[in-house]
């Protein structure tokens, strides 16, 4: 989304994937960028840095299984443009997720790694949500790396420890539309994933711990 008059550009990054994907999303008009380098935040950093530079000063991030709703979007940046926000965090309730949408694993995973999250530092989150919206400014701030799984943890307690304006919507979670999920799809990669976030989050809470004595 750029300044001024309000304009949107949709930006598929092609993580290496075997299927159509990168010219069934060039056919319906996004901007497709390729990034051989596996890993969720790698595909994040690498969709973040094109949209800054092309003047965005608000990026949305958002899964592209189809199990997150684009007719969501307005819900998800009304914070940030009224000015009510710095990041603005998609919810998937128990009342707006879809019946198999996710595996029992997500939901636990869902469900665990927010409460690690408040034990550690106090950061106060329901979900490690797929579908968020953040400004460039804000994003200025977090300086985030983490080209794994551990991106939205990062992104979480970088939030929360930076003092950024959080703000929470309920959004639809559906199931996927198609393909398999690397993670949830597959015992190994949810353990990977598992592992991941959780050393992660002691990562982050040390580094947060440390900087507080210096």
């Amino acid at each position: 989304m750029s300044s001024g008059r309000l304009r949107s550009i949709v930006i598929v990054v092609d993580n290496g994937s075997r299927d159509d994907t990168a010219g069934v999303a060039e056919a319906a008009g996004a901007l497709v960028v390729h990034e051989p380098r596996r890993g969720y935040g790698s595909a994040c950093l690498t969709g973040i840095r094109h949209a800054r530079s092309l003047g965005a000063t608000v990026v949305v991030l958002m899964d592209a299984d189809g199990s997150d709703a684009p007719a969501d979007l307005g819900r998800v940046l009304s914070p940030l443009l009224a000015g009510r926000a710095d990041l603005a965090l998609g919810v998937r309730t128990p009342e707006s997720t879809e019946r198999g949408a996710m595996t029992r694993t997500q939901r636990f995973g869902n469900w665990l790694a927010p409460r690690l999250m408040r034990v550690a530092t106090g950061a106060r989150y329901r979900d490690m949500p797929p579908f968020k919206a953040i400004s460039t400014a804000a994003l200025d701030r977090l300086e985030l790396r983490d080209a794994g799984h551990g991106f939205t943890v990062e992104l979480l307690l970088k939030a929360h420890a930076r003092g950024l304006r959080v703000s929470e919507v309920a959004v639809r979670c559906r199931r996927r539309s198609g393909g398999r999920s690397k993670v949830s799809g597959t015992l190994r990669g949810t353990l990977r994933a598992s592992v991941k976030i959780v050393t992660t989050i002691a990562r982050h809470t040390l580094a947060m711990r440390l900087s507080a004595f210096t």
